[in-house]
């Protein structure tokens, strides 16, 4: 069967249009993964959606009934996957989402509209 013919027998066409690149997919796995969890992914959205462009771990740790230090190691996972910057100030923490690898993620997440 000629190439052509079997494009021609595809019953939908492909997703993307193109495979991540090794380096990409090394980068961007351990975001998935941090992902993965519902607490990290509820913390990454209102990191994203403060207002300020920043939130204190003071205002996040009461939206959860969780212990801080739970909620410290899913901010902590969140900041080793690369999703987050963290900076103190005095006794509290401020975390800021980063924005490029929250692009990365969603350009293979995208998927262009069918025809």
């Amino acid at each position: 069967m000629s190439n052509q013919a079997a494009q021609d027998e595809v019953c939908c066409p492909p997703l993307a249009e193109r495979r991540v690149p090794a380096e990409a997919a090394a980068v961007l796995a351990p975001a998935f993964k941090a992902l993965g969890d519902p607490v990290r992914l509820q913390l990454l959205s209102m990191i994203a959606s403060a207002e300020s462009g920043e939130i204190c771990v003071c205002d996040l740790t009461p939206a959860f009934d969780l212990t801080g230090p739970t909620i410290s190691h899913h901010l902590r996972t969140l900041r080793e996957a690369g999703l987050v910057d963290a900076e103190r100030r005095g006794t509290w923490v401020y975390y800021r989402a980063r924005p490029t690898i929250l692009r990365q993620l969603a350009a293979l997440l995208t998927v262009a509209p069918a025809a």
